[in-house]
């Protein structure tokens, strides 16, 4: 028997001018869906996680690289598009699903659209 985590996922977003917010957020839920859900600005998500468009481009902190599947095709395809040029660490944030107990530190892009 193992014993579950039950600690509440919480998502850091620091927005262009540096301030930052902190939200706990739903095991199982995107950071997308976790900022949109909180009014987080700066995050759009107007395809509503579909992949559809790059309406949630973040920067996530490179301590956290390992912690979600790699950038798939699609979602490089997306990133590629995006309103602010792309980095090495940028992700869509509705790729990112939040665990148990996961802290996880993104920064928002100046534009969306």
């Amino acid at each position: 028997m193992t014993k579950e985590d039950t600690t509440v996922p919480k998502v850091f977003y620091t927005q262009p001018d540096g301030t930052e917010r902190v939200v706990e957020a739903e095991v199982g839920d995107s950071v997308m869906q976790t900022a949109v859900r909180n009014g987080v600005p700066g995050i759009l998500g107007q395809c509503g996680g579909s992949l559809s468009c790059a309406t949630c481009h973040v920067f996530l902190d490179e301590r956290h690289a390992d912690d979600f599947a790699p950038v798939g095709e699609d979602e490089d395809d997306m990133l590629d598009v995006a309103a602010t040029d792309r980095e090495d660490n940028s992700r869509l944030s509705c790729r990112l699903v939040l665990a148990a107990g996961q802290e996880v530190r993104v920064t928002i892009p100046e534009t969306q659209l």
